[in-house]
């Protein structure tokens, strides 16, 4: 495992230029696998962000022109073709890397029309962990059927709820060939670069791509014949309109959210709001235990 987490992290240094590439490269191999973000901010150092934060890369100076000849790596010197995804604030590079973008924001008509003059990047590494949800995924179908449990997936930021979630959808579409609906607003589950999941999410799902929750939705359940809808991030009270009604239609959902636990949910207006509703049966709460990850799941009616 360690070995693949390095390759990604080498991968992920392929998008630099190539001063920045062998300063970064020069990490020691055990903390490359570590890595969890490499930032870019013109002026500054290169950091990378590590478990217990960020790290700054010695001898290094992003200058301007550094996170031009990334973002020309990341498109292909077509930036056109990926105005759409940069005017949202990122785009997908192949392998699935997500490069944040900040810089000067061209407003037209209350909507971001362009970034310009760029500030600073932030290239994400996601890491497929396979199996992961194995433990938990006879607690997700009911017994002896292939019916789905609606159920969220709760932690705190960076505690792994997507990565859990991609491994769930995948062992669901693969291993039970459950037919998913998958809404990857930020890119950031199957990280479609050029109309194909640049991770696996299994060969049973459907993506829809940089949609928001509450049109891609009810436009799934439409088109698709979903039997399972799997959400990131719910955030606003739209995605929990949207999830209420598609479980009036029959599907099941998966879904996740930050709290450490069902207890905190319960604290915040929307996600009480959320558990009202009655839509979701039971949660499975990730909590770190140093660099283990621990899944436990609490019923929630």
């Amino acid at each position: 495992m360690e070995a693949y987490e390095q390759q990604r992290f080498w991968q992920a240094c392929g998008l630099l230029p190539k001063a920045l590439r062998t300063a970064a490269l020069s990490l020691p191999p055990p903390e490359q696998a570590l890595v969890e973000e490499l930032r870019l901010r013109t002026g500054l150092p290169l950091t990378l962000t590590m478990p217990e934060g960020e790290r700054t890369v010695a001898g290094t100076e992003v200058t301007p022109g550094d996170l031009e000849q990334v973002l020309n790596t990341v498109t292909e010197y077509s930036r056109y073709t990926a105005s759409e995804s940069l005017r949202q604030g990122y785009l997908t590079a192949e392998g699935g890397f997500r490069v944040g973008v900040c810089g000067s924001v061209v407003l037209e008509g209350g909507a971001v029309a362009a970034i310009k003059e760029l500030s600073s990047l932030n290239i994400r590494i996601p890491r497929e962990r396979p199996g992961i949800s194995l433990p938990i995924l006879p607690l997700i179908c009911r017994e002896g059927t292939r019916e789905v449990v609606s159920t969220l997936i709760l932690g705190a930021p960076g505690g792994g709820k997507t990565t859990f979630l991609r491994d769930m959808v995948r062992s669901l579409s693969d291993r039970r060939g459950v037919r998913v609906a998958l809404v990857d607003e930020r890119g950031e589950i199957a990280a479609m670069h050029r109309c194909r999941p640049q991770l696996q999410v299994g060969a049973h799902t459907d993506v829809m791509d940089a949609c928001p929750k509450a049109i891609a939705i009810p436009a799934l359940l439409r088109a698709m014949n979903p039997e399972v809808i799997a959400v990131d991030e719910v955030a606003v009270a739209e995605d929990v309109a949207a999830m209420e009604r598609s479980a009036h239609a029959g599907t099941a959902l998966l879904a996740t959210v930050h709290g450490s636990s069902v207890a905190e949910l319960r604290r915040k207006r929307l996600f009480a709001a959320l558990l009202d509703t009655g839509v979701f049966s039971q949660a499975v709460c990730i909590r770190r235990e140093g660099r283990r990850r621990l899944y436990e799941v609490e019923r929630l009616c």
